[in-house]
């Protein structure tokens, strides 16, 4: 299956099962920019798939309202930079609203946001934005690598009682995988998974960059190097427990994302290892991520934007270069 249609099937399993949820969105009835929505109103009516207006504020501040009210909101933003104009909603109400309320209001809401750099459409629409909403209290944040997951996701995250982001990356809609459809292909929100095991190195990625550190991870294969590939999936909560399991049998890691580093979710993974499993890293963590600046419209400046497995596969010779540090103070010892 497609991505994009194991992303309609999810929202086609849980309207069909449960009549509070509802789909708001500019142009969801004919399918939004890249189908996730289509056939959806005809199937459901336009009570439950509503076209609502031009406005992302007016769009979320709807939607909080609906799911204050007992309704479950799906909320599609067509790309995640216009998410800026929703935030107030989201940032402000969505994910404080339980908390303001001691608890008495609950806020299921699903907001699925496009993201990420394909296609050369410019600055405007290519942004990876995570790091802003992975930061708020009482939102969680998801990303999806795989059709699999971006079913199993979609369909926690609308049975969850708070607010959830789901990231979907435009450059996988069209990518096609296995899902498992039903109960069993739901996927618990916060949970990563080892996409690759191996002994030498870790690397912690998400969304697109999953198929970047693998791709990398094959180069590493082709040299001797076995690099344990992670995928995150989880933004907020994270778990870290996979990711320090991992690092502690490897003694190095790599972080790699697409949205520029300074910031970054890379980051805060990397203070995790460093904070949790100093103990066990032979090197420093290293980034990988896109340069700090507007991600470019020209497709040869684009592609040269997004971190490519060259640049994953060179972090790990560069993590694995340096000397065990552990190693050389018993030496210096002896």
């Amino acid at each position: 299956m497609r991505m994009v249609d194991a992303i309609r099937e999810a929202m086609r399993a849980e309207l069909a099962a449960d009549p509070s949820v509802v789909l708001l969105g500019e142009d969801v009835s004919v399918g939004g920019p890249f189908g996730a929505t289509k056939g959806l109103q005809d199937e459901f009516g336009a009570a439950r798939i509503r076209d609502t207006p031009i406005s992302e504020a007016a769009v979320m501040g709807l939607a909080v309202g609906a799911a204050a009210a007992g309704l479950r909101p799906i909320v599609e933003i067509m790309f995640m930079d216009f998410a800026t104009l929703a935030l107030d909603q989201l940032v402000n109400h969505a994910a404080k609203l339980r908390y303001m309320s001691g608890g008495q209001l609950s806020i299921p809401l699903t907001v699925r946001m496009q993201a990420g750099a394909s296609g050369a459409f410019g600055a405007h629409h290519s942004q990876s934005l995570e790091a802003w909403l992975a930061h708020v209290p009482g939102l969680k944040v998801v990303a999806a690598s795989t059709p699999a997951d971006a079913y199993g996701l979609l369909r926690a995250a609308i049975r969850d009682p708070d607010p959830v982001v789901i990231i979907e990356h435009r450059a996988l809609y069209w990518g096609r995988g296995p899902v498992e459809t039903g109960e069993a292909g739901i996927v618990p929100l916060g949970s990563a998974v080892v996409r690759r095991p191996g002994v030498d190195a870790t690397i912690v990625s998400w969304s697109r960059m999953t198929a970047t550190a693998l791709a990398a991870a094959d180069l590493l294969a082709a040299e001797g190097i076995q690099a344990e590939v992670i995928d995150l999936r989880g933004l907020q909560p994270m778990d870290t427990g996979t990711v320090l399991a991992s690092v502690r049998r490897t003694g190095r890691a790599v972080v790699a994302h697409e949205a520029v580093g300074f910031g970054g979710l890379g980051a805060e993974v990397a203070a995790r290892i460093g904070e949790d499993a100093f103990d066990a890293l032979r090197a420093p963590v290293q980034r990988v991520a896109a340069p700090f600046t507007p991600v470019p419209a020209a497709p040869d400046l684009e592609r040269a934007f997004v971190p490519g497995a060259t640049a994953v596969a060179a972090a790990v010779r560069r993590t694995l270069a340096r000397p065990d540090p552990h190693r050389r103070s018993l030496e210096e010892g002896r």
